[in-house]
């Protein structure tokens, strides 16, 4: 688990371009996109419609955000808390969770510090699992043997109901760290599931100021 932490943690710039689809009771909706983040605390997303239409732009930070809706001209400000993500991506999730996500990164901090309940080796994978004794979940990792891609990624709550599944495909290697090309997150408690697939990954570049321009007629909302 260090070897896969360790690999997160050299990710420190990430940005990509592909295509998006979002399903929550809130929205369901498909775009393409453009990502750029900065570890440990900083993102921006631009959506993009057919032929290239913008759509939405937003920067978010651990501090706080904002968002533009381009068709309709309005600027979302406010401070960032799970509530406000929830509200602007119409997915219940955190900064870190919305920052993993788009990086195809699952994060183990947790997980350092303990060996694993059960180890095993199916074909050309190794499968791990933990038990929370607190909140009685158990997360489980489909890992590959050969260059520790993290294939899948469940929380199952007890006795057999699957609260949380990522998958994760299409790797290539960048610095010796294995990234996806595809990842789904599919949150079945909350009945909402994320779609990524990128056309292009660059990572640990200079991206510059992760910031954009605001038209002065924009209608500012404070949140």
């Amino acid at each position: 688990m260090k070897k896969l932490e360790a690999n997160r943690r050299k990710i420190k710039t990430f940005s990509g371009s592909g295509t998006i689809n979002l399903s929550s009771p809130q929205l369901t909706a498909k775009a393409s996109f453009q990502v750029s983040l900065k570890k440990p605390d900083s993102l921006k997303i631009s959506f993009y419609g057919p032929f290239g239409i913008d759509l939405a732009q937003s920067v978010a930070t651990r501090r706080d955000f904002i968002f533009y809706d381009v068709i309709n001209n309005r600027v979302f400000k406010g401070i960032t808390k799970d509530l406000s993500l929830k509200n602007i991506f119409k997915v219940d999730l955190t900064f870190d969770e919305l920052m993993d996500a788009f990086a195809g990164a699952v994060d183990l901090t947790d997980k350092l510090r303990r060996e694993p309940d059960e180890l095993l080796i199916r074909n050309d994978s190794y499968l791990l699992s933990y038990s929370e004794q607190i909140t009685g979940r158990k997360s489980l990792y489909e890992i590959l043997i050969d260059d520790l891609a993290i294939t899948k990624f469940s929380i199952i709550e007890q006795p057999r109901n699957l609260v949380l599944e990522g998958s994760y495909k299409d790797f290539e290697m960048f610095d010796d760290v294995p990234l996806p090309y595809k990842i789904n997150i599919n949150y079945k408690l909350m009945n909402q599931n994320i779609d990524i697939d990128y056309r292009s990954i660059r990572v640990n570049r200079d991206i510059g100021s992760l910031s954009f321009k605001i038209p002065e007629d924009a209608e500012i909302i404070e949140w």
